[in-house]
């Protein structure tokens, strides 16, 4: 039996049901909330709101949600157990660091080269999330997250990226990565790592399906890795109609085995803080919640001939075998 560590604990990956592979539960800014969060943040009602909101989706039908929310996206793992112990969903955590540029100055003197030469402390780090739990929680990463944006790798994005692939390679875990899709820095990303000896089949490029460029997106499959097509509702990277079509195209294609949906969307995320800023966002983006796959886009697909076999695969089989450890 197959097993995968989530918020609750070992679960049977049989048991997994169907996966949105790239949403959060909250995405916060620790130093402003800690200093500022007193202007928009009540840690009660944002409980209650997040526990409320994965209650519904829970009942349309979603079992898994797959929470890339690492250090750098403000990841507290005791107030997500806290969320989990009322929802009966699986919340899968992941490790790594979220860096569009440089990384903390934490890391910036100690490591191979620095000041302070010594082994990579991010990748003793990750395994240790990996393997042993994340902060004294007991709840274990699942899998790995970093960053390849419109930059593309910069020296320090270069060495997360090393310092992941090393830690995939002793635990096995599989990797996701946030890329820039109007960049096409997912072939940067998928070429470092199979220098790196990554296992590309244990890839999510994610935020590919923001680009509608059916070369590069059959591309990021050829080379054996998976297509985050987890960025639904987010109109303004990519209208809905375009993402659907190119999906559905995919699908068409042949592709349906390499491609996972999603919507990146969080209970709360204080980069829209406040009820005012709130408002703007669901009115500028009415369709990024999360039930809007389920809602709208599945139904969408249908009526382009998307079956049923290949909708459970995007949602059931991709995660599942994503997960499934290495033979």
């Amino acid at each position: 039996m197959s097993m995968l560590e989530t918020v609750r604990g070992p679960r049977d990956l049989a048991s997994l049901g169907k996966v949105l592979m790239h949403e959060h539960v909250f995405i916060l800014t620790p130093d402003v909330h800690q200093n500022y969060g007193d202007e928009y943040w009540d840690e009660d009602k944002r409980i209650a709101d997040a526990i409320s909101k994965l209650k519904t989706l829970k009942g349309a039908g979603i079992d898994t949600i797959v929470d890339p929310t690492v250090v750098g996206l403000g990841r507290d793992i005791p107030r997500i157990q806290q969320v989990n112990a009322e929802v009966d969903i699986n919340i899968v955590a992941a490790t790594g660091l979220y860096t569009y540029d440089e990384i903390p100055h934490y890391f910036s003197y100690r490591g191979p080269g620095a000041l302070f030469d010594m082994p990579e402390p991010m990748t003793e780090m990750f395994v240790r999330d990996i393997e042993e739990g994340i902060g004294g929680t007991g709840v274990k990463a699942a899998f790995l997250e970093c960053v390849v944006e419109e930059r593309g790798l910069t020296r320090d994005q270069t060495r997360v990226a090393k310092a992941i692939a090393a830690a995939h390679r002793q635990t096995g875990a599989p990797i996701t990565v946030h890329t820039n899709a109007a960049h096409q820095t997912g072939r940067a990303a998928l070429d470092l790592f199979r220098e790196e000896d990554v296992d590309l089949s244990k890839e999510v490029v994610g935020h590919a399906g923001d680009s509608n460029d059916l070369d590069y997106l059959r591309w990021i499959a050829d080379q054996g890795a998976v297509i985050g097509c987890d960025r639904f509702g987010i109109d303004v990277f990519n209208p809905d109609p375009n993402r659907i079509e190119t999906l559905a195209t995919l699908c068409r294609q042949g592709y349906v085995d390499s491609i996972v949906l999603s919507q990146d969307v969080a209970c709360y995320m204080d980069y829209f803080s406040g009820e005012m800023m709130q408002q703007q966002v669901r009115k500028a983006l009415p369709n990024w919640h999360y039930l809007h796959i389920l809602e709208d886009v599945l139904p969408a697909l249908e009526e382009r001939g998307i079956s049923d076999e290949q909708i459970r695969t995007m949602l059931i089989d991709n995660p599942r075998r994503y997960f499934e450890a290495r033979s």
